[in-house]
């Protein structure tokens, strides 16, 4: 009954964005929500209804490490490398690391000060704002933070990301668009309505044709070639520390993804970047099941939640003050800013909601960064807060 019941939970991740995706096609109201955001909500219904088997989270951390490795070589197969938007990118990273910065130091001056281990709690944001999870774990270990303070960062952090995702969905990234710079210049109701041109060419019903015998052929040889890649990519992480493996898995995925666009053969291959996309279609509604809404104790720290709040939302303010200020692209100002929130393991999901490639690359180099360098940006603020 237990291998059933894997199967079934499997299958049903699998399964749920191919309704998904038909349902926007059939629907233009869903179709302006979009899959990502249908997605996300389903998940947090499917994690918080209460009628999960046992088996719920062990199929839960499967899926969600297994399909953004698998997605990443795929949708860099097909996409065309040049140093266009190189300023931006440059740009979106430096002023993205100044802004998370910036906004723990303010957090910490209206919050911080309040709580037992602030000037430690500021140093974790940093770290995790700047890099990802692994950099809050191992900044827990560093500061010798209290567990039962760790806990409720997780907590938070779950649910002011899930709040920070849902308005970048929801209106940030059109907003942003209308107002800030971008690779085609002032963004304007007709360079919106070419957008909307290109996402109603791409509703093709891309996971219909993987089924056929054209299709499976081109899935099982991209399939074939992007386990060898996610194979060599964790050989090489494995030889190296256990604290550095995110960090190199995610580079040698990226550049031998990279390595391979070169390939014209592969990177002719049909449906490669739909393959990818749908991987991280099945990411988003696994990932969104993972929020324990039960587990948010509000009232237990109602400062932490603020100071959360101020390092996200604030460093997302400063972010789009310095991208008008140094005319930076708007989709890169969003995708380096979710890199830093959210970790590169959300670039793809993000560049696929924005209907945008060009910012597949640089999210994940901004990622792979931010990785090597949350460690020692989260122990300096540490330092630096509690001298204050």
């Amino acid at each position: 009954m237990n291998v059933l019941n894997w199967i079934i939970l499997i299958a049903g991740f699998c399964l749920i964005p191919s309704g998904v995706l038909w349902l926007c096609r059939k629907y233009a109201f869903l179709k302006k929500i979009g899959p990502v955001m249908l997605l996300y909500g389903l998940g947090i219904i499917i994690g918080n209804i209460g009628l999960m088997p046992e088996q719920m989270p062990a199929v839960q951390e499967l899926l969600s490490n297994a399909m953004v490795p698998l997605a990443i070589p795929l949708m860099l197969f097909g996409c065309t490398f040049n140093m266009k938007g190189a300023r931006s990118q440059i740009l979106a990273l430096v002023t993205g690391m100044i802004s998370v910065a910036t906004a723990v130091v303010i957090g910490y001056f209206i919050f911080g000060r309040d709580l037992p281990e602030g000037a430690k709690i500021g140093g974790m944001l940093t770290g995790v704002y700047t890099g990802g999870t692994i950099n809050l774990a191992a900044l827990k270990t560093m500061l010798g933070v209290d567990d039962g303070t760790y806990i409720l960062i997780n907590s938070y952090d779950i649910l002011v990301s899930f709040l920070y995702l849902s308005f970048l969905l929801a209106i940030g990234i059109r907003l942003f668009r209308k107002f800030l710079p971008n690779s085609l210049g002032t963004f304007t109701a007709k360079d919106e309505a070419a957008i909307r041109n290109e996402m109603d060419k791409e509703d093709r019903k891309p996971v219909r044709s993987f089924f056929t015998r054209i299709g499976l052929a081109y899935t099982a040889k991209l399939l074939g070639l992007t386990l060898v890649i996610v194979g060599i990519s964790a050989g090489v992480a494995l030889l190296l520390p256990s604290s550095m493996f995110m960090t190199i898995f995610i580079l040698m995925l990226t550049t031998l993804g990279i390595a391979c666009s070169f390939i014209k053969k592969i990177h002719n291959m049909k449906y490669s970047y739909d393959i990818g996309m749908y991987f991280i279609y099945i990411f988003c509604i696994v990932v969104a099941s993972m929020a324990d809404l039960s587990k948010l104790n509000l009232a237990a720290g109602m400062e932490l939640l603020g100071y959360l709040l101020v390092a996200v939302f604030g460093s997302l303010l400063l972010q789009i003050i310095f991208a008008k200020i140094f005319r930076i692209d708007s989709d890169m100002m969003v995708i380096a800013s979710v890199t830093f929130i959210n970790s590169p393991p959300f670039v793809p999901m993000m560049a696929a909601a924005m209907k945008n490639k060009d910012v597949l690359i640089p999210g994940l180099t901004i990622g792979v960064i931010g990785y090597a360098a949350g460690n020692y940006l989260g122990f300096l603020m540490s330092q630096l807060l509690g001298l204050l």
